[in-house]
């Protein structure tokens, strides 16, 4: 009885909350609820820290050169296509840097920004394909904690950013992420091209920095909201969870800094001497 009565409240409270989401994107693809995404996350979270290695236990690594190229530089595509829509929807076309409040009207250019953000909330289904590579090809020592709650948490957080919050300040970081990532997967679409193109992957470090620096700005511009006077953002919690994240991540980074290129522990030889394996 106690329990029927706990689900109860929680459906009449998930009802009463959800009534607040943004009626633009009423019938969109994993729109309809956060569990399609909780339980495809859930997966992989099972497949690559459980299942995976167990079925790869006794099998030989596959050889997945040719698809991981293909995905890398499909990736780096798509990422600039976001980043030029990012910019088209507000970022180049209006948007002030500073307070930038959601536009839930109908217009072509808010239109636009949902349509962008849906594309990046699902872009990071695909790039959970990263994982699943490593997985295959029995670079466990790659499924590190930092690599499988990043590409966990950003498509779970992100669902809620687009049902209810799709624009405004809150798609800054989406934006310098997929600078970001059109630098990164360049990266890893080189080095899957095979070892004579690895002499070009001497800037391994210097993406590391990209990404350091990309959260300083995440935390650095979302900070701004509490040192605003009168800012009607309308979602207030979603930029103490953006600052939240950006901190959180850049002292990960700064650790697997540390660890990586002050002490040499997380790069094997080859990578200690200008080329890097992980492809």
């Amino acid at each position: 009885m106690a329990l029927s009565n706990l689900t109860s409240k929680a459906v009449l409270l998930y009802d009463e909350w959800i009534k607040d989401a943004d009626p633009r994107l009423e019938g969109w693809p994993l729109m309809s609820s956060p569990f399609p995404t909780t339980f495809i996350i859930g997966t992989y979270i099972y497949f690559v820290t459980s299942l995976g290695p167990k079925l790869m236990e006794n099998k030989k690594p596959f050889e997945l050169r040719q698809i991981m190229t293909f995905y890398n530089f499909s990736v780096v595509v798509l990422s600039l296509y976001m980043t030029y829509e990012f910019l088209m929807s507000g970022w180049a076309t209006g948007y002030s840097f500073r307070c930038d409040i959601v536009d839930y009207s109908r217009s072509p250019t808010a239109l636009r920004m949902v349509r962008t953000c849906w594309l990046y909330f699902f872009s990071k289904f695909i790039e959970l394909l990263d994982t699943v590579f490593f997985v295959l090809r029995k670079k466990n020592n790659q499924v590190t904690f930092l690599h499988v709650f990043h590409h966990s948490i950003m498509p779970w957080t992100w669902w809620f950013g687009v049902k209810f919050a799709a624009g405004g300040l809150g798609t800054f970081h989406a934006l310098l992420n997929c600078i970001v990532h059109v630098v990164m997967y360049t990266y890893y679409g080189i080095c899957s091209l095979g070892p004579a193109y690895h002499k070009y992957l001497w800037w391994k470090k210097y993406m590391t920095t990209i990404q350091l620096v990309q959260f300083i700005m995440i935390t650095v511009h979302i900070g701004q909201i509490y040192v605003m006077d009168d800012c009607p953002y309308q979602y207030p919690i979603f930029m103490f969870i953006i600052w939240l994240y950006g901190s959180m991540f850049l002292v990960l980074f700064l650790h697997f800094w540390y660890h990586a290129y002050t002490k040499g522990q997380r790069l094997p030889k080859m990578a200690r001497n200008g080329i890097h394996k992980d492809q």
